[in-house]
């Protein structure tokens, strides 16, 4: 039997109205697990910058969070390496709530960047690694990861590197633990003390071992390894003046986010 047209549009509307409810009701029950979950990956790829990476997937997620709660410190700085301590509307600054990617499309001199220090165990007072968030472009799209630095602030403790869409079996390796590894004792200064940074070079197979600031490539993957150099001479240029002050010793002034 034909229905009329407004039979129809009514059923339109309620269907559309019971619809909205119910995608509305899931959201609200899924928000809340979904941002636990993306908080356990990120403190994840923190630790996995200092933790070995069986270490840090033999751990409960409960483990993770209490680990990292009783390891981790953090505080947010900017391109002058001063410490940001306020948002604009005067809440306190949080490390952790940094949208790293979302810093990315502002002009450096207005992003924040965060800075996790990560102390020994029993001792908050004592640290032991510096990890610093970095982000760029790979092949396709996004690349991100977190540089830990020894207390000389120059010798690389590890790295952890992540992405949105590279090449699987290409440029995705660059999650893979053998590629990372290659960062491991490497130097982001020369022995000026200018900032040299640590390079991927073309190709795959060649010993770098004896270079400071070299690293093995990846073969059929040297767009994603260029992001990678990118990704790291730039952001660990952007920390310059933290580390520099930290080097020296010297406090720097506490100011707030405009």
């Amino acid at each position: 039997m034909q229905q009329s047209n407004t039979y129809i549009i009514t059923f339109s509307i309620i269907l559309t109205v019971v619809l909205g409810l119910l995608l509305s009701g899931t959201s609200q029950v899924l928000g809340p697990l979904q941002r636990k979950a993306e908080e356990l990956d990120t403190k994840k790829q923190i630790l996995g910058a200092v933790l070995d990476g069986d270490q840090l997937k033999a751990m409960k997620p409960e483990e993770v969070l209490t680990f990292y709660e009783s390891r981790i410190s953090s505080k947010v700085v900017d391109i002058e390496g001063k410490e940001v301590t306020q948002n604009p509307d005067g809440s306190p600054m949080v490390a952790e709530k940094v949208n790293v990617g979302k810093n990315y499309k502002m002009a450096p001199e207005n992003r924040l960047f965060p800075v996790f220090i990560f102390h020994a165990e029993g001792n908050p007072d004592s640290a032991e690694s510096y990890i610093l968030p970095v982000y760029g472009a790979g092949l396709w799209d996004e690349i991100w990861g977190y540089v830990a630095l020894q207390t000389d602030l120059s010798t690389i403790e590890g790295v952890t590197f992540s992405h949105k869409g590279e090449t699987p079996g290409l440029g995705a390796r660059i999650t893979s633990p053998d590629v990372q590894q290659r960062f491991q004792g490497k130097q982001i200064f020369d022995e000026s003390g200018n900032l040299q940074s640590v390079a991927m070079q073309k190709g795959e197979g060649k010993d770098y071992s004896s270079d400071t600031h070299k690293v093995d490539g990846l073969s059929g993957a040297t767009i994603t390894a260029n992001g990678v150099n990118n990704m790291l001479k730039n952001y660990l240029q952007y920390y310059s003046s933290f580390l520099s002050s930290q080097k020296s010793g010297n406090q720097t002034e506490v100011v707030a986010e405009n």
